[in-house]
């Protein structure tokens, strides 16, 4: 009837199948007979038991029953349902003995069948060669490209229907919106729907509701639902999902509460959603009422909820609680590994995801990509080389599937590692490289301290085709703040405006934050004047920018301009504030600010904040106050703390304390070249120079070596090292020499100033 050519692996079946039903009996029954068993055949399909299908049907051979156009649709279902592809062969051969290949149902059952298995050019086949279509082949056939992504070619069909005059169902409506995405094409299709006379079609209504869901179109899916004359549980379900997608808590409760005023019970579906928004919105409170409901109406946790609660444990911090929800489920899936250690580590315990992947391999399950991906992101987030490497490893020596976001987490994860090496040969195998590629090999050269590399990688990022976004701002911008290159960030900033990239609070900041960093304050005040809103981030910003240049005066007045705002501090506001205070010697200012902390805000100061009023009282020369905030707010020792507090003893000349701090540092921390150095200087603070030899003699014998002080100028956008002591520099003499003539004539200047001022007093 149609040219198909079997693909190798079933010619066996083909054969098999023929002789199989050239062997099956003559059939002698009644009609009768053939009725009944064809009642329970579509009984136990319509309950979904598709092997009791099977074996009535096997029992209607046996006893010589015949089938009619009313057996095969439930067995060709059972066949799709059942993944027996060989059978549903068979059967078709059966039905082209029996003639009964024209019936509309039966062809539409096949083109069903074929689809399932991926055979669409077959189902095509069997949809061309019926010589008459009523809507029910049509709107399998379209269902079937809507299903396999080929939504051009559903909706040619379904114009080719109306041309010939055959009306659509809402069924034909349901199966085109399968395969829809695009909000254009949505919107069309539910004009069609509405002049079709399909308004009050719940089933229809609620597809159209979800679609517009998912393209984010929630203004849409909201008119739609409150002009729907009726509504059941999937309507509510729809809308809430669509809200919880956007992320609309709200919203969301508020639809909760309205739709049990209305009588409708919650149901699995309707709790995934919500917690879906609660976990992505860190509502632990929230999460803990949903489960706790879910528990109270008798629910069996089904794979989703179950990994939905899970991950919004995690996502809270509450690390225990899912630990004992994973431990508890019997029946661990691929999906659920995943989740777990996605979210471990995403709240900041890699380590505990990675034990989790051991797990995982010791029980035998195969990672899927996603896997890979989170945990290559767990070794990127503890800088652990080696562990990476391995992973890599397993990924190569097991042939896993490498697609693009498994290559963008080695590339992520060798450069937080420092090995931009191995990252630059993963980038540049990749057959196909995103956005998020581009962007995490230029973060690793800036987080690297390769600027300018990073900026010939962004050029040639553009010349690929491939548009920047602000991720790729951002990261240029920090580089620059971070080496101090005044010149490239302005040119940044140009190509920021040009390009019309401005009009995103990441990118404000950053720019804030860069030219604070470099110093040119005044345009940092502008860049913050011109954002149209503010965050905690932006005010951070301009606030360290202030304090980092000798401005503490300039950094408190804009913090009070923030409180004035109406927002909260949270901890990094009160870092910025406190180290503005600490470069400038606000003392006062600072140390009640420290106290509000607490007193105001109900923020606890954790050791940054306490290490900010160590470095506060010790600039004041109160060192001893400085010691005994030390002594009261750290538990444990901290080496960094010590050293500010040692260098405050030697500016005060406190040698007795100095001295029992500086060994308390070498205890702790005995091979470390700085802690020497910084004891050899306390010392030649004090003329203790017998004491500084003895210094300097034993980080030599310890084979340690004190790295020499450097700086660098950024001239013209290029980047100038100088180190201390050193001449290799090509321009060396050029430099001693213009040093030394810049030396004559401020000797020369000053010796003017004294003749001046001696001829003012003679005069006077």
């Amino acid at each position: 009837m149609f040219s198909y050519k079997p693909k190798p692996q079933l010619l066996l079946s083909f054969s098999v199948l023929k002789r199989c039903v050239v062997s099956l009996p003559h059939p002698t029954s009644s009609s009768a007979t053939t009725n009944s068993l064809n009642a329970i055949i579509n009984r136990h399909s319509s309950q979904g038991a598709h092997r009791q299908v099977l074996v009535t049907y096997a029992s209607m051979l046996k006893t010589q029953v015949p089938s009619d156009a009313y057996t095969f649709p439930s067995l060709l279902k059972a066949c799709s349902s059942l993944n027996l592809f060989s059978l549903g062969l068979s059967l078709h051969q059966r039905v082209l003995v029996k003639g009964l290949s024209l019936d509309p149902y039966i062809a539409s059952s096949l083109i069903n069948f074929y689809a399932k298995f991926g055979c669409v050019d077959v189902a095509r086949k069997v949809f061309d060669f019926m010589p008459v279509r009523n809507v029910v082949p049509w709107t399998t056939i379209i269902g079937c490209y809507s299903r396999m992504g080929h939504v051009s070619e559903a909706f040619f069909l379904f114009d080719g229907m109306r041309h010939q005059g055959i009306p659509p169902s809402s069924v034909t409506m349901l199966n085109l919106l399968l395969g829809v995405s695009e909000l254009a094409t949505v919107q069309c299709l539910h004009g069609c729907a509405i002049l079709c006379g399909f308004v009050s079609d719940i089933n229809l209504s609620n597809s159209f509701l979800n679609v517009y869901g998912k393209c984010g179109k929630i203004d849409d899916s909201r008119k739609l639902f409150d002009h729907m004359d009726e509504r059941d549980l999937v309507s509510w379900n729809s809308l809430i999902s669509a809200y919880s997608q956007i992320g609309n808590l709200c919203e969301v409760l508020l639809l909760l509460k309205t739709m049990r005023v209305q009588g409708f019970m919650l149901d699995l579906q309707t709790f995934g959603s919500v917690l879906s928004v609660a976990a992505s919105r860190g509502e632990l409170k929230l999460g803990r009422c949903l489960h706790g409901q879910i528990l109270r109406a008798g629910f069996d946790l089904d794979a989703h909820v179950e990994t939905s609660l899970i991950v919004t444990y995690l996502k809270c911090g509450n690390i225990d609680i899912a630990f004992r929800m994973f431990e508890r489920s019997s029946d661990k899936d691929v999906v659920l590994w995943t989740a777990m250690i996605s979210g471990l580590a995403q709240s900041g315990s890699a380590d505990k995801a990675l034990a989790v992947f051991r797990r995982m391999l010791k029980f035998r399950v195969k990672p899927s990509t996603a896997t890979i991906t989170n945990v290559i992101t767990a070794c990127a987030r503890l800088g652990s080389f080696n562990l990476g490497a391995s992973i890599h490893g397993y990924i190569l020596r097991q042939e896993l599937h490498m697609d693009i976001g498994v290559q963008n987490s080695l590339v992520t994860m060798y450069a937080n590692c420092g090995r931009l090496g191995q990252s630059s040969i993963v980038f540049n195998m990749m057959d196909k490289r995103d956005l998020v590629s581009w962007n995490a090999m230029v973060a690793g050269y800036v987080q690297n301290g390769y600027v300018c590399k990073a900026m010939f990688l962004f050029n040639e990022m553009r010349s690929d085709h491939q548009t920047p976004d602000s991720i790729t701002i951002v990261s240029l911008l920090q580089g620059c703040a971070s080496t101090g290159q005044l010149h490239l960030g302005k040119w940044i900033h140009g190509f920021v405006i040009k390009n019309g990239l401005r009009q995103c609070i990441l990118v404000d900041t950053s720019l804030v934050d860069m030219y604070g960093k470099c110093g040119d304050l005044d345009t940092a005040q502008r860049c913050f004047n011109q954002m149209p809103s503010h965050d905690l981030v932006s005010w951070s910003a301009i606030i360290s920018g202030y304090g980092y240049h000798g401005k503490g005066e300039i950094a408190l007045r804009s913090y009070s301009k923030f409180l004035e705002s109406g927002m909260k501090p949270n901890h990094v506001i009160f870092l910025s504030v406190l180290s503005s205070c600490s470069h400038n010697g606000l003392v006062e200012q600072g140390l009640n600010i420290y106290e509000s902390m607490t007193k105001d805000f109900g923020i606890a100061p954790n050791l940054e904040h306490h290490a900010c009023v160590v470095d506060l009282l010790c600039r004041a020369g109160r060192v001893e106050e400085a010691l005994n905030v030390y002594k009261k707010k750290f538990s444990d020792p901290v080496l960094d703390v010590l050293g500010i507090i040692l260098d405050a003893c030697r500016a005060n000349g406190n040698d007795e304390l100095g001295d029992t701090i500086a060994n308390d540092i070498l205890l702790l921390r005995p091979t470390h070249a700085g802690n020497f150095v910084q004891l050899a200087h306390c010392y030649a603070s004090t003329n203790k120079w017998e004491e500084v030899g003895e210094a300097w003699t034993h980080m030599r014998s310890l084979g340690l070596k004190k790295i020499p002080g450097w700086s660098f100028i950024d001239l013209h956008g290029r980047i100038t090292t100088f180190f201390t002591d050193h001449n290799s520099h090509p321009l060396f003499q050029e430099i001693v020499g213009t040093l030394k003539n810049l030396r004559k004539e401020m000797i020369k200047m000053q010796e003017v100033d004294i003749d001046l001022e001696s001829s003012h007093r003679i005069s006077q």
